[in-house]
């Protein structure tokens, strides 16, 4: 790793739209968080007439979330941040953060990640997974269905040998309901 070099970890749609240029890529667990359909969507997978949902990193003791972490090389450190910036924080749902996370095969590095704001009016953590279902498979928005993110974040978490169960079975709902 270069000096200025920056991580950034992805948990949902980084993982299968980055967006960015990296010189890295490596399986990665970040402790004390869980990967969850607890955001409205009113720009990107929704409207605010019919807001979608979206994943965020909600903060729980006792979990942990598997995901990606990238390295993005010094010279294009700044740029990707602007470019993230941009992209999550559109409604400041999110809260940008450094956290450690565990890269598979060894080390621990402070990598960029985006966390739901609980105190943001989009925040809608507890919903059930029918509830999440309803919503998920009835939304659309500027970037599509909503069930599309769903399915592509599962399909991707697969093709990269990670199994989120829940996840899984919320997919399986919104094709039942499709």
């Amino acid at each position: 790793m270069q000096a200025g070099d920056l991580w950034v970890f992805g948990y949902g749609s980084l993982i299968w739209e980055p967006g960015f240029d990296f010189v890295e890529r490596r399986l990665a667990t970040l402790e004390g968080y869980r990967r969850a359909f607890c955001m409205a969507s009113i720009r990107y997978r929704g409207t605010p007439e019919a807001p979608g949902l979206v994943l965020a990193l909600d903060r729980e003791a006792e979990g942990a979330c598997r995901g990606v972490a990238y390295r993005v090389s010094g010279p294009v450190a700044a740029a990707t941040l602007e470019y993230l910036r941009e992209r999550e924080l559109i409604s400041y749902a999110y809260d940008e953060a450094r956290l450690k996370v565990r890269l598979d095969g060894g080390g621990e590095v402070e990598a960029v990640t985006f966390v739901s704001n609980r105190e943001h009016p989009q925040y809608r953590g507890g919903l059930s997974l029918d509830d999440q279902a309803a919503v998920i498979a009835r939304a659309v928005g500027p970037r599509g269905p909503n069930s599309d993110y769903l399915l592509n974040t599962v399909a991707s978490l697969e093709a990269l040998g990670l199994h989120d169960p829940e996840l899984h079975e919320l997919a399986e709902m919104v094709r039942r309901r499709r």
